[in-house]
């Protein structure tokens, strides 16, 4: 069973619209390689209170190199650490998917 790392965007997004998010990923992720995934939770749900944004990044990317692939959700072109998180990928050798929303 692949690792699954879920790269999305969640700057303005309430915690529900974020587990969402992360379900349909699942969801698409398991269709496109037709097998369950084990999802790594990347959601901080428990971070400090005045984590910072890098704080995040660093515990995203510990947590992306335990990965076997990394799904990158609409709109992560525009997140700032999701274009880090999807840049390590690339250049580390974890395989990348993209989500299809061109039917949307």
């Amino acid at each position: 069973m692949k690792k699954l790392f879920i790269s999305q965007p969640m700057k303005g997004k309430s915690d529900e619209e974020i587990l969402r998010e992360r379900k349909r990923a699942i969801q698409c992720a398991e269709r496109q390689l037709n097998e369950p995934v084990e999802v790594i939770d990347s959601f901080f749900q428990s971070a400090p209170a005045d984590a910072k944004p890098l704080w995040f990044l660093g515990k995203s990317l510990e947590l992306l190199a335990g990965a076997d692939i990394a799904y990158f959700t609409k709109d992560w072109e525009g997140a700032r650490g999701c274009r880090i998180e999807h840049t390590c990928a690339l250049e580390y050798g974890i395989e990348t998917v993209v989500e299809d929303y061109s039917n949307d």
